[in-house]
C-alpha cells in the first residue's frame, strides 16, 4: 500500500527533525532533547521507512550505518586535485618569518606595504577526505590518495555522524568540501580500553585510528571506531557565489551545516602568525583532538591564485609544525612500578629519546597483558608517544629491528617495594600489591582512606598533613597515627599546639567505631561500605572475617568470587595481619555480637537510591538507617530499583525513576518507610 501525502509528510519532517538535533549534538555540542525522547524520533522513523520501503532515501539519518562489505574501494578521480600544503619544520619563529617574507616577494609588496593578512588554522593530525554535494545531498567522499586519484569511501563517511548528509540553507549546485577526519582523544582512549578488556588489538594513536577505519571495507566495522570532521576548504563549486577569502568560506561552511573548527582567525603579518603558533603551542594538549602543527593561508583568495602553485604544493599555504610526539628508541630494560593503589604497571626504561618537546627515558607498558600483546621485549626497537603531560607510552614495536637475544618481561610474584605477594584478580588486566597497610608505595592513599570520614572518620587528618607526616617519616601505616604526640604534630607547618591537640582528640574518638566501618577503612580493594556492612552482619566478628576461607566467604550477600578471593589474599598477609592487632592494642574497638544477618530484616532485597536535599536527616544518616535495616542504597537507578527518596531540588535520578515507572518517595514517605520497618 503506498504511503499517503500525511504519511509523506511526517517522514520529512523526521528527518529535518533528527538531522538538526544531529547538528546540535555532534557539531554545535548542544543538544535540545534528552536521548530517550531522540530515540523515539528515531524509532519513529525506522517504523515508518521499513512499513514503506519506497519512503527509504540515502540521505535518510537512518541509513548512516549500513551497507554490505566491499570488495574493495572504487578509484575516484579528484575533479580539483587534492594537493599537500609544504612542512615548515622550523618550529620556531623562523617558519613564520620566512613563509612570510616569502609571500611579500612573490605579491611583489614592498618593505612600506601593509602586511599581508592571513587565515590561521589547525593543522589536525587525521586523513585528508573530500566531501561531494549535489544540490545539498551528499552523494561521494574520498581519501586524497595521491591528490590526482583517491578511493571511495562513502558508505565509511556516512557513519561519521557530524558529517551532514544533506546540507542545510541556500545550497550549491556541486560543493566538494575538503577536510580532515579525526578520532578524538577521548573516543580513541574509550576504544582502546574496549579492546583491551576484550583481549583484541589496540589502535597505535589517533591518527592511524581515522586512516584505518575509513579504510575498513566493512562500513558496520568502521562504525565502531568513533570519527569526527572538521572542514578546512573546497574543491570543485558550481552554482554559489564563493565568499573572497578563506576565512569567510570557513563561516559560509559552517552555515551550511557542515563542521569547522573554532581554533581560526585572521592575522596580520609575521607577528600575528608567530602569536597564533604560541597561542595554539600552549593549548595544544588540552584541545580533544590531536594536531601536529599549525597552517597559514593567504587570506585573500584573488591573492591565492596569483601566488599559484609550486610543483604540488600552494605557494598561497604552509604548515608550521610543532615538535614531533612519536620517535624510535630502544628499551633497555622493563621494571615494575607500585601505584598509590598497589597496582603493578611495567614500565620501560628507554634509551633516552627527545619526544614532544622533552628527553624521554621511562615509558608506561599499562599492564601485563598489554606488554604480552605488544609483544614488547628488553633490547627491542620501539615506537615512543608523548602528547603534552601524557605519561609516555610504547605504542608498537619495529620488529625487523628485534636483536636475537631480545628478553620477554615477566610479571612478579612479589612487591619490589615491600615484598607482599602480587596477585590478579580473576577478570582483571592489573595485577596488584596486597600489602596496603604496610606498603611504602601505597602508604599516603592508605591513610587518607583510613581517616576519610565514612571511614574511621579523623577529623583534621586532611592530604597535605597525611603527606607531612609520610614524608617526615612520622606515620609508616594506620597504626601509626594512634601513636603519635602532640609536641610531634604541633612542630608541623600549619599546625601548632591547639590544632595537635584537635587531632589528637580525633583520633582518641575515632577509636570507638563499628565493625563495618574499621572493614571498610582497611582499604581492602573491591570492599566499598554497603560490602563491608554486610560482612558485618553475616561474621558479626574481625576475627570470623580475617580466618574465612574463599567458600566460607562468599556465603556473604553480594560477596561473589572477586570479592572473596581480594578479603582472603588481604587477610593471609602477615604485614596486614600484623597493622591490625597494633590497631587493637592502639585501643580502636566496636561493639562485636554474633552473626545476626538474616533475609527477613524488614528491608532485605530493597534497592534505594536517594536524590536530593533531606531535611528532617543528612543522606549519610538516611543511608545508614536503611542498610540497617537491610536494605541496599544505590548510586544509580535502574529498572531493579525499588524505591527512589527524592528531597528537595532532586536531580536527573527522578526522571529516571519516572521514566522507568520506579516508584518515589517524598522525605516523608521515606520516614514512614524507617518507622514501619523498625
Amino acid at each position: 500500500m503506498a504511503a499517503s501525502s500525511d504519511m509523506q509528510f511526517r517522514v520529512a519532517g523526521l528527518r529535518d527533525q533528527i538531522n538538526g538535533h544531529n547538528h546540535r549534538y555532534y557539531v554545535l555540542d548542544d543538544p535540545a532533547i534528552p536521548d530517550a525522547e531522540y530515540d523515539r524520533l528515531f524509532q519513529e522513523l525506522q517504523a515508518l521507512e521499513a512499513a514503506h520501503p519506497e519512503l527509504c532515501s540515502v540521505s535518510s539519518p537512518t541509513q548512516r550505518v549500513g551497507g554490505k562489505p566491499l570488495d574493495a574501494f572504487t578509484p575516484v578521480r579528484h575533479r580539483v586535485p587534492m594537493l599537500s600544503i609544504h612542512t615548515e619544520t622550523d618550529t620556531g619563529p623562523g617558519g613564520a618569518l620566512a613563509f612570510d617574507a616569502q609571500v611579500r616577494r612573490d605579491l611583489g609588496l614592498s618593505e612600506e606595504s601593509a602586511p599581508v593578512e592571513y587565515a590561521c588554522e589547525l593543522k589536525f593530525d587525521g586523513l585528508a577526505i573530500s566531501l561531494r554535494y549535489e544540490n545539498g545531498m551528499l552523494v561521494q567522499a574520498a581519501t586524497r590518495g595521491d591528490g590526482e586519484m583517491g578511493e571511495d569511501v562513502t558508505q565509511n563517511v556516512r557513519t561519521i555522524q557530524v558529517v551532514p548528509l544533506r546540507l542545510q540553507g541556500a545550497v550549491p549546485e556541486v560543493l566538494e568540501v575538503r577536510g580532515e577526519a579525526y578520532m578524538s582523544r577521548a573516543d580513541f582512549e574509550r576504544y582502546n580500553a574496549r579492546q583491551r578488556v576484550a583481549g583484541r588489538p589496540t589502535l597505535v594513536n589517533p591518527r592511524n585510528g581515522a586512516a584505518g577505519s575509513l579504510r575498513q571495507l566493512d562500513p558496520g566495522l568502521a562504525a565502531k571506531r568513533p570519527l569526527s570532521f572538521f572542514a578546512y576548504g573546497l574543491g570543485e563549486v558550481q552554482g554559489w557565489e564563493c565568499p573572497v577569502t578563506q576565512s569567510a568560506v570557513l563561516d559560509a561552511l559552517a552555515a551550511l551545516g557542515l563542521p569547522v573548527s573554532g581554533e581560526r582567525t585572521a592575522v596580520q603579518g609575521a607577528a600575528g602568525l608567530i602569536a597564533f603558533h604560541r597561542a595554539i603551542a600552549e593549548k595544544r594538549d588540552a584541545l580533544p583532538f590531536e594536531i601536529d602543527g599549525v597552517v597559514y593561508k593567504v587570506n585573500r583568495l584573488d591573492w591565492q591564485r596569483q601566488l599559484g602553485f609550486r610543483t604540488r604544493e600552494p605557494r598561497w599555504a604552509v604548515a608550521h609544525k610543532f615538535p614531533a610526539q612519536e620517535q624510535l628508541t630502544v628499551v633497555e630494560a622493563i621494571e615494575v612500578q607500585v601505584g598509590r593503589t598497589g597496582a603493578i604497571t611495567p614500565v620501560a626504561r628507554l634509551k633516552p629519546v627527545f619526544v614532544g618537546g622533552v628527553t624521554v627515558t621511562n615509558a608506561t607498558l599499562h599492564n601485563a597483558d598489554e606488554v604480552a600483546r605488544k609483544d614488547v621485549r628488553v633490547g627491542d626497537t620501539v615506537i615512543v608517544r608523548r602528547a603534552g603531560d601524557v605519561i609516555p607510552e610504547v605504542v608498537g614495536v619495529v620488529l625487523d629491528r628485534r636483536p636475537a637475544d631480545a628478553q620477554s618481561f615477566v610479571m612478579p610474584e612479589s612487591c619490589p617495594v615491600c615484598e607482599s605477594q602480587v596477585i590478579r584478580p580473576e577478570g582483571e588486566s592489573v595485577a596488584r600489591c596486597i600489602g596496603g597497610l604496610y606498603c611504602p608505595a601505597q602508604r599516603k592513599e592508605a591513610l587518607r582512606h583510613f581517616a576519610s570520614r565514612r571511614a574511621m572518620d579523623i577529623e583534621g587528618l586532611g592530604d597535605k598533613l597525611v603527606d607531612q607526616l609520610v614524608e617526615r617519616n612520622l606515620v609508616h601505616n594506620p597504626a601509626d597515627l594512634y601513636a603519635l604526640d602532640e609536641l610531634a604534630l604541633a612542630e608541623l607547618e600549619r599546625m601548632g599546639a591547639k590544632s595537635a591537640t584537635k587531632l589528637i582528640e580525633a583520633l582518641d574518638r575515632s577509636k570507638t567505631t563499628t565493625l563495618a566501618r574499621f572493614l571498610y577503612a582497611l582499604g581492602i580493594r573491591e570492599v566499598g561500605e554497603a560490602t563491608a556492612l554486610a560482612l558485618e552482619r553475616h561474621f558479626g566478628t574481625l576475627d570470623a572475617v580475617m580466618v574465612a576461607n574463599v567458600d566460607r566467604l562468599q556465603q556473604t550477600p553480594d560477596v561473589g568470587p572477586v570479592v572473596a578471593a581480594a578479603l582472603h589474599a588481604f587477610f593471609q598477609e602477615p604485614h596486614n595481619q600484623d597493622v591490625i592487632a597494633r590497631l587493637q592494642r592502639a585501643g580502636v574497638h566496636w561493639p562485636e555480637a554474633a552473626a545476626k544477618f538474616s533475609d527477613k530484616q524488614p528491608l532485605a532485597g530493597k534497592a534505594l537510591v536517594l536524590t536530593g536535599t533531606l531535611d528532617a536527616l543528612s543522606r549519610d544518616e538516611a543511608t545508614d538507617q536503611l542498610r540497617a535495616l537491610g536494605a541496599k542504597v544505590a548510586g544509580s537507578v535502574s529498572k531493579k530499583t525499588d524505591y527512589v527518596v527524592a528531597g528537595r531540588d532532586p536531580g536527573s535520578k527522578l526522571d529516571k525513576a519516572r521514566e522507568l515507572g520506579v516508584k518515589v518517595l517524598d522525605e516523608a514517605g521515606l520516614l514512614a518507610l524507617l518507622d514501619n520497618s523498625r
